[in-house]
């Protein structure tokens, strides 16, 4: 059952299938090769329970949320914000489109969307300032990866009911981690502008400072609602997606007056495609982890991985390089429903912080947002940029080792994620 559960998914992925159908069909015919045909009716049973999650609705608002913001006038005003503060630097427009990113993160909560909005108004005014295209795409396909790891984040919600841990402890221990992977880029970025001549922006006023962050203040005040409310006990994590959403179409609508009844029904189809096909993911890949459970292969795996040491350490640089693997070829979602329940009993059985491995986890699935050949951020960012993705590659290598770099960083000192917690509950 296991060879023909992992044969069919390798088939099926490289004659270019979907990731979600490769998964529901490999499972499917993992269960008929077993002679358990009768389970096959059990399928849409279990996808269906897969998606019925309370704390799983927290995804679509999420995006309608992040959607709304940035089709309500909040990327070009957060852009605008990161000008003014480091502009100034060599390379200064590169430094920008790293610090936007990590504003944007705090809004969308997708890698994607954070390249996708961000993209179209930072890489034509880089090149426009005399950057290298495939440089300026790099660096907004990289930096768009950090939307994954600041909160909120749906990845981070996908681990976090996959891990019985909580969702505010993921999004409050998302914040370091994310900042020093934005930190490393932004290093790389200023060495490799400073080599290559690209020049800095004006010098801002603080009178500039001012008014740009009196315009950005509304957008970089949604974080701290959603957090604040959570560890306010105001809301949960559920609730204070849909607080998003209201947040989100009263700023864009009301405030600023830049969504429109033609934007927002844009907004809401994309929407709801990006929905259905996370869902979609997450019902297949319950299948494939049914499967999975029925062959016990989570705990073989446990008991290897264990037979090789007990060292937490090592263990978690272990999972590090498998999930580093992992990212450049399955999709993010896909891979945090499956992978979850394999590895959070090895890790808690070595003693390692969910909270903690989450936070790892999902970094290095960010990393596999700009690693090809899925590389999702890739194809967003050379898509706007109209380059070949290959060209993109050459140029992210510097800024991937230098995510890795970061990885390295926070696998090793867990102060990073989890000092946040401890202080909050002193």
């Amino acid at each position: 059952m296991t060879v023909i559960l992992f044969s069919s998914l390798i088939i099926l992925l490289f004659i270019g299938a979907p990731i979600a159908v490769s998964l529901g069909l490999s499972a499917a015919a993992a269960f008929y090769s077993k002679g358990a045909a009768s389970f096959l009716i059990v399928i849409p049973q279990r996808m269906f329970g897969a998606t019925d999650s309370f704390p799983l609705m927290a995804i679509p608002f999420f995006i309608l949320a992040g959607n709304l913001m940035a089709s309500g006038g909040i990327s070009h005003r957060l852009v605008k914000f990161a000008n003014v503060l480091v502009g100034r630097f060599t390379g200064g427009l590169a430094i920008v489109s790293v610090l936007a990113g990590m504003f944007f993160a705090a809004i969308s909560g997708s890698g994607a969307a954070t390249t996708a909005a961000l993209g179209s108004i930072l890489i034509p005014a880089m090149v426009a300032r005399g950057y290298r295209k495939d440089f300026a795409t790099a660096i907004q396909a990289t930096s768009g990866s950090i939307g994954i790891i600041i909160p909120p984040s749906i990845p981070l919600v996908l681990y976090g009911v996959g891990a019985g841990t909580s969702i505010g402890d993921l999004f409050l221990g998302g914040f370091g981690p994310g900042i020093v992977i934005g930190l490393a880029l932004m290093v790389v970025a200023y060495v490799i502008s400073r080599s290559s001549g690209y020049g800095r922006e004006q010098p801002a006023s603080w009178l500039d400072v001012w008014q740009a962050f009196r315009e950005a203040f509304l957008a970089l005040l949604m974080p701290v609602i959603i957090l604040g409310g959570i560890y306010g006990g105001v809301f949960t994590p559920t609730e204070a997606a849909v607080v998003a959403v209201v947040y989100g179409f009263i700023v864009g609508g009301l405030v600023y007056r830049e969504l429109n009844w033609s934007n927002v029904y844009q907004v809401l189809s994309v929407s709801v495609m990006t929905t259905a096909v996370i869902m979609f993911i997450i019902a297949c890949a319950a299948l494939f982890g049914l499967v999975l459970t029925r062959e016990k292969i989570p705990q073989e795996l446990a008991q290897w991985l264990l037979r090789l040491s007990q060292n937490p350490l090592a263990i978690l640089l272990m999972i590090n390089v498998f999930l580093l693997v992992i990212g450049t070829f399955m999709e993010t979602a896909a891979a945090i429903i499956i992978l979850t329940p394999i590895l959070v009993p090895i890790i808690t059985q070595v003693g390692i912080n969910p909270v903690h491995f989450g936070v790892v986890m999902i970094t290095n699935l960010g990393i596999g947002l700009v690693t090809p050949p899925v590389g999702i951020n890739l194809y967003v960012a050379s898509n706007i940029a109209g380059i070949k993705m290959e060209d993109v590659v050459k140029r992210a290598v510097p800024l991937v080792i230098a995510m890795i770099i970061g990885l390295l960083l926070i696998t090793l000192i867990p102060k990073i994620t989890l000092y946040p917690l401890e202080l909050l509950r002193k």
